[in-house]
């Protein structure tokens, strides 16, 4: 269980520090075009970079706290604010009819559902 976790935390980093870098650096007109992309159209560009600087810290915040041992508990916790995160996502993607997006920001929802579950229970990183 503990391997699943670290997978699934670690899918979860790679989907964060993708998304937000693309966040920070493309330009919003240009994520506006993109699939997916076309509610930065309704936001302005602070919000959408916001995100971006969100998402990079999910992406540290899934992965260090553990592997340097430095207050783990941020893991789950991480997690957690990852679903809040997601949960906005669909909320979005599903004001613009992209139901795509929402099925898939659904299973990065489950996914950090199962690592606030398996940390905060029976797999926590404090013995």
């Amino acid at each position: 269980m503990n391997l699943s976790l670290w997978i699934a935390a670690g899918l979860l980093a790679a989907v964060a520090l993708t998304g937000g870098i693309t966040k920070i650096i493309v330009p919003k007109e240009k994520l506006a075009e993109a699939v997916g992309g076309g509610w930065t159209a309704h936001v302005g560009a602070g919000f959408v970079k916001t995100l971006g600087m969100l998402e990079l810290l999910a992406a540290i915040g899934l992965i260090l706290p553990a592997v340097l041992d430095i207050a783990p508990v941020l893991v789950p916790v991480t997690a957690v604010c990852w679903v809040l995160l997601m949960v906005g996502a669909m909320v979005i993607h599903f004001r613009d009819g992209d139901l795509k997006f929402v099925a898939l920001n659904l299973v990065y929802l489950a996914l950090a559902a199962y690592v606030v579950w398996g940390r905060f229970g029976p797999e926590p990183f404090t013995s």
